[in-house]
């Protein structure tokens, strides 16, 4: 019988927020198939809660560039021998092309042209449904730096955004400061509910604070969530069978036809 191949070490750019950080973990936990300790993938997590603030770099023009902390980062983790980085801040993509001109020899799963193809395939495997546009729950900086609207309209998909942008923040300010607010619960729901009722086809959960309490989100449509996405890419990458072969994690697609309620 041959041994298994020693997986592959991954280097998490985390901090951006912790309880994010920490939510990925425990998702590439749960999506690996393990009998042992030796079956799961190897984390080497930077969690920086020091980096500048996304917010207040990319909205209020106000803040310090995240930029070279991220470069900074990167280099680190590079040199500490992982074979790919990931990432679980969904605005720091913003800053993706320089984390990976940084550290040209090892690859950097990005998470948001991962998420794009994920939901394009979505499209394409359910059944007699068109996911022409997309649902995004997701940072008003998302919006401002257009990192999903250009790889989705490259993919021929719209986006679609929750109409009060400042409302949508202060969820995610809420959730940072208290995940169980029941506040941002509930603007989260309303926000999915909104999109929905604007005509989105499929809903996608683009900020790694939403995706600690996404399991508000009414499941009348599909539901993608990148840090589910990027978990699954994580999986692949460093040798184990992912839970789907397509870009990464799973989606929930119970009210896709043929779906399980």
């Amino acid at each position: 019988m041959t041994a298994a191949s020693p997986k592959r070490r991954i280097g998490i750019l985390g901090g951006m927020g912790p309880e994010a950080t920490v939510l990925l973990m425990s998702r590439i936990v749960a999506m690996t198939p393990a009998q042992d300790d030796s079956d799961h993938v190897p984390l080497l997590v930077d969690n920086n809660t020091q980096v500048p603030s996304r917010i207040k770099a990319i909205i209020e023009k106000t803040g310090e560039d995240p930029g070279p902390v991220l470069v900074d980062m990167a280099r680190r983790l590079a040199n500490s021998g992982v074979a790919a980085l990931a990432m679980p801040c969904n605005t720091a993509h913003h800053y993706a092309g320089l984390i990976a001109a940084a550290v040209p020899m090892i690859p950097f799963l990005n998470m948001i042209e991962l998420s794009a193809d994920h939901v394009a395939e979505l499209e394409r495997n359910l059944r007699n449904r068109a996911s022409r546009r997309v649902g995004m729950l997701a940072s008003p900086a998302v919006r401002v730096t257009g990192i999903f609207d250009r790889a989705f309209a490259a993919r021929r998909l719209e986006t679609l955004y929750p109409s009060d942008p400042n409302r949508m923040l202060a969820c995610i300010k809420a959730i940072k400061a208290d995940s169980r607010d029941a506040k941002a619960r509930g603007i989260l729901k309303e926000s999915a509910e909104e999109l929905r009722a604007e005509g989105a086809d499929v809903l996608l959960v683009a900020c790694s604070e939403l995706s600690i309490i996404a399991d508000v989100i009414p499941k009348d449509l599909p539901v993608v969530d990148t840090i589910d996405v990027l978990a699954g890419a994580v999986v692949a990458f460093s040798g184990g069978p992912s839970v789907r072969e397509i870009s990464g994690g799973p989606i929930d697609d119970r009210a896709a036809p043929g779906g399980s309620a």
